[in-house]
């Protein structure tokens, strides 16, 4: 089998908790409507809350054990994935955003010096 090594790109991350966290989240825009600013922050843009008829979100996460109340959804070029609090969102180089989880971040990324 060929072996190949993986190009050196440079992404731009986010670590994501909670609704609101990713820095284009945007929570705190005014309603489309009035105007006016949200008392709470809204619902982010890029991770969304997560919502499925199928589960209550009391129900634990097969994945974090966290409930999954505390979870977010996020779009991809492969139609979208579940975000686990403490997930790092990657912007990729299409400007597509993906979650990754923290070991495997950890394993495949490294911060740049920005000097």
């Amino acid at each position: 089998m060929t072996k190949y090594r993986k190009k050196p790109v440079v992404v731009e991350v986010s670590q994501w908790f909670k609704n609101g966290d990713h820095p284009e989240d945007n929570c705190l825009r005014p309603f489309e409507d009035t105007g006016k600013m949200p008392t709470e922050p809204r619902e982010g843009e890029i991770v969304r809350y997560y919502r499925t008829p199928d589960l209550d979100g009391q129900d634990e996460c097969k994945k974090c054990g966290d409930i999954m109340h505390n979870h977010g959804w996020i779009d991809t070029l492969e139609g979208g994935h579940i975000v686990c609090p403490a997930d790092w969102i990657i912007t990729g180089i299409k400007g597509e955003f993906y979650p990754c989880k923290p070991d495997i971040f950890e394993a495949t990324y490294e911060k740049v010096d920005e000097n």
